[in-house]
């Protein structure tokens, strides 16, 4: 553990899911329980991430968020309530009305506004809701603006707003709660959260499989195997790198080594049976798909 806290209240984290394990509940949750505190949960939104970004949400119906809440609540009565990522209107008003209803003695919202690569995850009309029915709750609301940027990080709002909890539930004031949280997260070691991604470790693997299988393998499905990854993250990741499709960079190097025995002078069903097409026309066809036009007339432009 990094601190040693006793006499502590229960802390309910109201939050969508991140499976990287960077933010959303499960980082609450690994945070507080490590800070010594004790974590409850309720999610709102699941994800369909990685540390390359979100690809899908699937945002849970109003009407089971508030059957989340009132469990909780009901049973386990925590105190300290931090709220981050709500992505509808109605589960907005939900939980500000359950919230209101019971009361708790601390809410601290923590916007979830954008991800950690900029894309926007709610909309105006839900933040519009947000300040009309939830902020109005709040004890404590850590705007972004007000971040230190320099210390910014993927997950950074869940930590800071943990912390504050955490001292929260030992009694403290707002104030000294938000001071001191601060000065727990700058004792974190470097890295604390810092995305592990193998992206660039892979790319590199991908470009190495197509050198030695482009002569015989032009298919994205053949390199995630040979990766052991799905096609849909070799696309990922290679669009993350380098913009491009995995699909893309496999005729790129395929055409090239057309382009480099053309001038050779090879024929091209010697050209077409070296790199595994399945006759002369299916070569023509793939290289005039590549360069708009076919391997002769390519040929002779180079010639003249």
């Amino acid at each position: 553990m990094l601190f040693s806290i006793q006499g502590f209240m229960r802390i309910l984290t109201i939050t969508g899911s991140d499976g990287t394990g960077g933010s959303g509940v499960q980082a609450d949750i690994r945070f507080i329980d490590q800070l010594g505190g004790v974590a409850v949960s309720v999610v709102t939104s699941i994800t369909v991430q990685n540390t390359l970004g979100i690809q899908e949400f699937y945002d849970l119906p109003a009407d089971v968020v508030r059957l989340q809440m009132e469990a909780v609540i009901n049973d386990l009565q925590p105190q300290v309530v931090k709220v981050g990522l709500l992505r509808r209107t109605d589960v907005v008003t939900v939980v500000a009305d359950v919230l209101r209803r019971y009361r708790p003695r601390y809410i601290i919202y923590a916007p979830v506004l954008k991800s950690a690569h900029g894309d926007e995850l709610i909309s105006p009309q839900v933040y519009k809701a947000v300040k009309q029915h939830l902020i109005p709750l709040c004890s404590l609301v850590l705007e972004p603006s007000n971040l230190p940027v320099t210390t910014y990080r993927h997950g950074y709002t869940n930590q800071l707003s943990s912390a504050v909890a955490v001292y929260l539930s030992r009694g403290e004031q707002v104030s000294d709660a938000l001071l001191h949280a601060r000065a727990c997260l700058e004792q974190l070691p470097v890295g604390y959260v810092e995305e592990n991604s193998r992206s660039g470790e892979l790319y590199n693997h991908f470009r190495d499989a197509i050198e030695r299988f482009y002569c015989r393998y032009s298919d994205v499905a053949f390199y995630a195997e040979q990766l052991n990854v799905s096609a849909r993250y070799l696309g990922q990741v290679t669009r993350r790198i380098c913009g491009r499709s995995p699909k893309s960079i496999i005729d790129e190097r395929i055409t090239a080594e057309i382009v480099s025995l053309l001038a050779t002078r090879k024929p091209l069903k010697e050209i077409a049976l070296a790199l595994g097409f399945s006759s002369q026309a299916h070569l023509t066809r793939y290289f005039k798909k590549q360069k708009g036009m076919s391997p002769t007339e390519y040929k002779r432009i180079c010639q003249n």
